[in-house]
């Protein structure tokens, strides 16, 4: 999608929205926007976008590097003088310092939000979301093809951890087999979480030196980027004889699994995918163990909307990408969590792993 069709497509929402200026900071909007993002620092840098025109307001240092990716107009500022001035200018030839509502990007920095509001005092505000973000959820064909290339690259660095996982290995050297898989496929490892034993009932445990042993249920979260968009997945390995009752959790894992799949379909709203992953997972007895959300979107950002969470009433479209992976987190013992990016369709969510959910025997 060009820059100019994403940009109709971005003016197009301003317009439904009532919002007549919408800014944007270095980072994943402005990325979805542009191609590219500038250098996020402290300086003030935003993407401006009105009705009829679009601009940035840029530090002197950077500008150079934004016009070879750019031709849209710049209204720079020196660290001698500060953005205050430029950004009048830029308002000024955009007509925007009449707006009545701007649309402020919620991941920018809270002092480049603040200045652009302090310059607009009448202005009322949203945010982003309401725009580029609901343009952000569904992905074109290009954008899902990526998406299923990093899927596959994922897949092999699993792969890679099956095939070297034993007992006396730490986390970090799984973490360091799974890390260069990425790297020998061109990709940037974005995240490896690997928690042994009793470290896997943590959902975000920080992988460690911790020894992988006999008996250990480890679970194995990790994601890579590759051009613009994050990957993500989740897959679980026992080492030797699983702990009691591990297959009995799994299985209740699994069948959440199955039921969120089943329950995702278009029209849908979000909340009734969760709802359907948490109704197996509380009648199993498990309720109170499942302690986050069922899943997030993916793309340019590895937790984007929409999210599946028990009060999202976002309702479901074809196009949009997201994560499937109810959790089960049993402290002192182990967490079994399954995870799948999907791709909904018309007729349901193409799941991009090939890769079963049984949990690997090493």
């Amino acid at each position: 999608m060009s820059v100019e069709t994403r940009l109709a497509a971005l003016r197009a929402r301003m317009k439904e929205t009532g919002t007549d200026l919408l800014a944007l900071g270095p980072g994943p909007n402005m990325h979805w926007a542009l191609g590219f993002h500038t250098h996020p620092d402290e300086r003030p840098c935003m993407f401006l976008v009105t009705a009829d025109a679009a601009g940035f307001l840029m530090p002197v240092l950077n500008a150079a590097d934004a016009r070879a990716r750019s031709a849209l107009p710049m209204w720079t500022w020196a660290d001698a003088d500060g953005p205050d001035a430029a950004l009048q200018a830029a308002l000024a030839e955009l007509k925007a310092t009449t707006a009545r509502k701007v649309g402020v990007d919620e991941t920018m920095r809270a002092d480049f939000a603040l200045l652009l509001l302090d310059a607009l005092p009448q202005a009322g505000h949203g945010f982003a979301a309401e725009t580029l973000g609901a343009l952000r959820m569904c992905k074109s064909a290009a954008e899902q093809d990526e998406l299923r290339m990093n899927a596959a690259i994922d897949d092999r660095a699993m792969q890679a951890a099956f095939a070297a996982i034993r007992p006396g290995m730490t986390e970090s050297d799984l973490a360091a087999v799974i890390t260069q898989s990425f790297k020998d496929d061109g990709a940037a490892p974005l995240f490896r979480i690997v928690g042994t034993g009793a470290n896997g009932a943590y959902p975000h445990h920080q992988t460690g030196d911790s020894i992988m042993a006999e008996g250990d249920a480890v679970v194995i979260d990790i994601g890579a980027r590759k051009g613009d968009f994050s990957s993500d997945l989740t897959r679980m390995a026992v080492l030797g004889t699983p702990p009691a009752d591990y297959d009995r959790v799994h299985a209740v894992v699994e069948a959440a699994v199955q039921a969120a799949l089943a329950a995702a379909r278009p029209g849908v709203a979000a909340m009734e995918v969760d709802r359907a992953a948490r109704h197996v997972i509380t009648e199993a007895g498990y309720g109170e163990y499942f302690v986050h959300r069922t899943g997030h979107g993916m793309g340019i950002e590895g937790h984007e909307p929409p999210y599946i969470t028990e009060s999202s009433a976002t309702i479901l479209d074809p196009g949009m990408v997201f994560s499937i992976e109810p959790g089960i987190y049993l402290p002192g013992r182990f967490g079994i969590r399954l995870e799948e990016v999907v791709i909904l369709h018309d007729d349901g969510p193409e799941v991009l792993s090939a890769l079963p959910r049984d949990a690997f025997r090493a």
